[in-house]
């Protein structure tokens, strides 16, 4: 939905906004919050947990009083996705909230890294997960699978990377500490996404200085 202020804008301006969730509905109020539940900038770029409220929203879980105190917190519902917003009050989802890397004080979208490695041209499939760091917390690694009949290595990720961290693409800190290279295709839940789970209980690896 544009605002009509927004029909000057330049057309790619405007096409940004067709990738995001859009802004709510009427009776619908939103926010994106910090882990203290205090609202994070609206910049566009500061990650938080989108939380809502409305009177359709349901009230519990069935025969889940734990979920159901989980997700109510102070009045709103904890939709466990991560988003930013914009100072227009527009959303975008960026990863869900099992799957962001939380290192040094900072999260990292698993899925927006994932899109990026996977424009390098010998990339076929590139799932992100997070392993426990002694200093950070928490950090990137990727596990890759190339495209039939090529070949890339660890050190061609990352200076691919690099070189996006070079056109302002993406922060340096983001790039994997760790990239595993696999020849056969990750596995997949029944709905055909990348099984996470089953990734990080196969890849163990503890990261330190």
């Amino acid at each position: 939905m544009e605002k009509p202020k927004m029909k000057d804008w330049p057309e790619d301006k405007k096409r940004n906004l067709i990738l995001s969730a859009g802004l709510p509905i009427p009776l619908v109020d939103i926010k994106v919050v910090d882990e203290q539940g205090r609202e994070v900038p609206r910049d566009g770029k500061t990650m938080g947990e989108l939380v809502v409220r409305a009177p359709w929203i349901t009230r519990e879980y069935l025969n889940d009083p734990e979920k159901t105190k989980n997700a109510w917190r102070d009045g709103w519902f904890h939709t466990d996705d991560i988003a930013v917003w914009d100072s227009e009050g527009y959303v975008w989802i960026m990863d869900r909230a099992k799957d962001v890397i939380k290192s040094g004080g900072e999260w990292i979208s698993s899925t927006r890294l994932e899109d990026l490695i996977s424009t390098h041209p010998a990339v076929y499939e590139v799932a992100v997960i997070g392993a426990p760091h002694s200093k950070w917390g928490e950090r990137p690694v990727a596990i890759v699978v190339p495209k039939p009949g090529q070949r890339v290595t660890e050190d061609d990720i990352k200076k691919y990377l690099m070189g996006l961290v070079n056109e302002g693409k993406m922060p340096k800190w983001w790039i994997p500490d760790k990239v595993i290279i696999v020849e056969s295709e990750l596995p997949k839940t029944s709905t055909g996404k990348v099984d996470k789970k089953v990734l990080r209980e196969r890849f163990q690896i503890t990261l330190g200085p």
